[in-house]
């Protein structure tokens, strides 16, 4: 188990040495406002397209794993948030031309509640479970996957998602999140600035990157047979094969 990093520079900054695994994010705590929850969900939408890679995600991994399958698939969002970003890997593959379903599954209401609100897309579902229970009903998906779910997770905690993830998926499952650095932390405190109004983007964001891992680190805590990739700057992609 890490420890929290409590040391700053001089200007009272993290220095980012350490995972601060113990500093929790505001949107985690069930009495956090709801409206500026809300709106930080929504608004992952905009910070997603621009920082979270997930075109190149699915250009190199996704859609290749899609390409070996003989028939319809089967898309798996796990801890899926306001829903933005399997919407958006859905819309990608049908412009491919897959026949594609999407199920996304988060244990909070709240999140599901924000995604339940979009705009409907065709074969996408929302359900409040989490991957164990998910994976022990038998259920399998050719892609699992999630975003920013990882640095919300204790090392043990993220080898048991992976793990479920593994079980769940008939082709390929990956998590991306993003990679602790300095400059991640300062060029994130300055780009999110004017998105940030009326969200929690800016605070959790900030705690988000303290919580994350490095990719050494990462590639420390994955289960055997899990790769370690940096698809984008500041960004880490734990990947699994499962169709080799």
């Amino acid at each position: 188990m890490t420890r929290m990093a409590r040391v700053t520079t001089g200007r009272g900054r993290p220095t980012l040495n350490e995972r601060a695994e113990n500093l929790r994010e505001l949107m985690d705590d069930p009495d956090c406002d709801p409206d500026r929850l809300r709106a930080t969900l929504e608004r992952f939408t905009l910070v997603n397209r621009l920082i979270a890679a997930w075109g190149t995600v699915y250009r190199t991994r996704v859609r290749p794993a899609l390409a070996t399958a003989p028939g319809p698939v089967r898309l798996l969002d796990i801890g899926c948030g306001g829903g933005d970003v399997l919407r958006g890997l859905v819309a990608r593959a049908r412009a491919d031309g897959f026949d594609v379903t999407g199920v996304g599954i988060d244990p909070d209401e709240r999140s599901l509640a924000v995604a339940r609100a979009a705009r409907p897309v065709p074969r996408i579902e929302y359900r409040l479970t989490d991957s164990t229970r998910l994976a022990d009903s038998g259920e399998r998906f050719d892609v699992t996957l999630s975003s920013h779910v990882m640095h919300h997770l204790t090392p043990a905690e993220l080898r048991t998602v992976l793990e479920d993830s593994a079980r769940l998926a008939t082709r390929l499952a990956l998590h991306s999140d993003i990679a602790r650095s300095r400059l991640a932390y300062a060029a994130y405190a300055v780009g999110i600035t004017p998105l940030a109004p009326g969200t929690l983007l800016r605070t959790d964001g900030l705690r988000s990157i303290r919580r994350s891992w490095t990719p050494t680190e990462l590639a420390g805590l994955v289960p055997e047979g899990w790769l370690v990739e940096r698809p984008a700057p500041f960004r880490l992609l734990a990947v699994r094969n499962l169709a080799a």
